[in-house]
């Protein structure tokens, strides 16, 4: 009979009342956890404040840590693994997080954000955690859309402000870490897992991906399929054949085919002061989080193509249902993400929509393709957005900074803000809306292209001044060169000695290089002379 109430005790409930009750149980289940591990961490205290006053002979020591978890794991079941992580969670949470612990007490934060915190700040000196426990504290509760990539990234660059050797620690634990194991599994399959660094597992999703795209839309395999017969593909240097069976497919047969030749792209936002090395301010590669500004440069150094991202836009460009590539670039690094709350899905994946939709049958009524008006969604959300919208579904309203207010089809209000808003300051600012038309005035347009070609002269002058100098050079060094090395050879022809005339000993010395290293450059210019005389 117990069991019967149970099942049907939400019979009666509409679905504003069940979304109220899974809110309510998912408050109570933080309050729980956090009530769960500050018992723990009590009963750590216990045994490490009776570890210390008897510890015992040194061959049978058993730390407090360690007789903390062992209890822990027989009360609730768990492995000694899980049991230690769970003593170390709560020890973190009330000596160096205590600020979150009492956000996780009170139901304003979960636990899952908890855990990414504790695990991405294990690094940072005890000198710097009280600061970033103060900063996440009060922004934690304004998480409640985030998806875990964005926690992550928040979280990352707080600690590379807070403690940038925390950071680098990372980074060197992680990149001494690297491997790739190939464990073998019942049945003739093989698990493959590993660790590699952040610029080759871009690289490598990115080529898989070219490959698993490359059959037709008839193959009948699932995209996870696809993507692990692209990986055999790709170690055996060939693209990946297609299953549809058709006679017509191009990618029907992979095995007389040369090895594909996909370019990979691997986008990384950064900042211009990142860039040029005048700033450490973090840079961000896509799919795989926050990274130091020396990677960033790394990539610079490889030849990466700098591309500079503005979102603005022409009327003509407007008034196109598709954007232009510069202002679907400009949208897809602000938002990094899927603005769904809670939807970590790359931007490269995603749709880019318009908020308001577009009006085909008259563009300027509405509906215009600008900044502030497009937005990531991935497929998925895409499709919610559009076919279960309206005053019974899911309706959207973006800000001029780019933040998503969603409202539910019970009416609860969600709020999204842009992923690149949280690590770079330029999407912080509102971005340009719809462009004002304006009469054409030739004159002024005129005058403006002169004055371009003016300030561009004007900065290009010094630059071919110098390259012209250092070229000329260049030519008479290598001039001046032959010619000393004739008559270091009329000497040989005339008198088969050195000479000993104290007029020109440079005869005298070995013969001269005619080629110039790359690297050669000339003296540095002489001072200007001062325009008034010395008297």
């Amino acid at each position: 009979m117990r069991a019967s109430s149970v099942e049907h005790i939400f019979d009666t409930s509409g679905p504003g009342e069940l979304i109220a009750v899974i809110e309510e149980a998912h408050r109570q289940e933080s309050k729980l956890i956090a009530r769960k591990l500050a018992a723990v961490a009590a009963l750590l205290w216990h045994r490490m404040e009776e570890y210390e006053t008897d510890p015992g002979p040194a061959y049978a020591t058993v730390s407090g840590a360690q007789r903390a978890a062992a209890e822990v794991a027989a009360a609730m079941n768990l492995s000694p693994r899980a049991a230690s992580f769970m003593v170390s969670y709560a020890d973190t949470l009330k000596t160096r997080l205590p600020r979150l612990a009492e956000l996780l007490a009170e139901g304003r934060t979960d636990w899952r954000t908890v855990e990414l915190v504790i695990n991405r700040t294990d690094l940072v000196q005890d000198s710097s955690i009280d600061q970033i426990d103060r900063s996440l504290a009060a922004r934690v509760v304004n998480w409640r859309c985030w998806s875990r990539r964005r926690i992550i990234n928040a979280v990352d660059a707080a600690v590379r402000v807070a403690d940038p050797d925390a950071a680098r620690e990372r980074r060197l634990a992680d990149d001494n870490d690297r491997h790739i194991d190939v464990t073998a599994l019942p049945g003739g399959a093989a698990r493959v897992s590993g660790q590699v660094a952040a610029a080759a597992a871009a690289a490598f999703d990115q080529r898989l991906s070219a490959l698993t795209n490359g059959v037709c839309a008839r193959d009948p395999r699932s995209l996870a399929v696809r993507r692990a017969d692209a990986l055999a593909a790709m170690a055996e240097g060939r693209r990946l054949a297609c299953r549809c069976g058709a006679d017509d497919c191009p990618a029907r047969s992979a095995d007389d085919q040369a090895p594909a030749g996909a370019r990979v792209v691997v986008n990384v936002v950064a900042s211009e002061e990142a860039v040029t090395g005048r700033s450490q301010q973090p840079g961000y590669l896509s799919g795989f989080g926050v990274i130091a500004a020396d990677q960033v440069r790394d990539f610079i150094d490889a030849g990466a193509a700098l591309r500079i991202l503005e979102p603005t836009t022409t009327l003509v460009e407007a008034l196109r249902y598709q954007p232009s590539a510069a202002l679907e670039r400009w949208v897809r690094c602000r938002d990094l993400t899927c603005r769904f709350p809670g939807c970590d899905r790359r931007a490269e994946f995603c749709d880019v929509d318009h908020t308001v939709p577009f009006n085909h049958a008259d563009p300027s009524a509405g509906g215009l393709t600008v900044a502030t008006n497009l937005k990531c969604l991935c497929r998925i959300h895409h499709r919610l957005k559009t076919f279960h919208g309206g005053v019974g579904g899911w309706r959207d309203e973006q800000l001029p900074d780019g933040t998503i207010v969603w409202t539910s089809p019970m009416g609860q209000v969600y709020r999204t803000t842009p992923g690149g808003a949280d690590l770079f300051a330029e999407f912080r600012k509102p971005a340009c809306g719809q462009p004002t038309p304006r009469r054409r005035n030739h004159a002024r347009d005129q005058k403006a292209r002169i004055a371009r070609a003016r300030k561009r002269n004007r900065s290009i002058r010094p630059v071919n001044d110098e390259t012209r100098r250092v070229r000329q050079a260049r030519k008479n060094e290598i001039e001046a060169r032959k010619f000393r090395n004739h008559m270091r050879d009329m000497l040989f022809l005339f008198k088969g000695k050195p000479s000993t005339s104290p007029f020109c000993a440079w005869v005298n010395d070995p013969y001269e290089s005619e080629e110039l290293p790359p690297d050669w450059q000339p003296p540095p210019r002489p001072p200007e002379p001062p325009d008034d005389p010395p008297y």
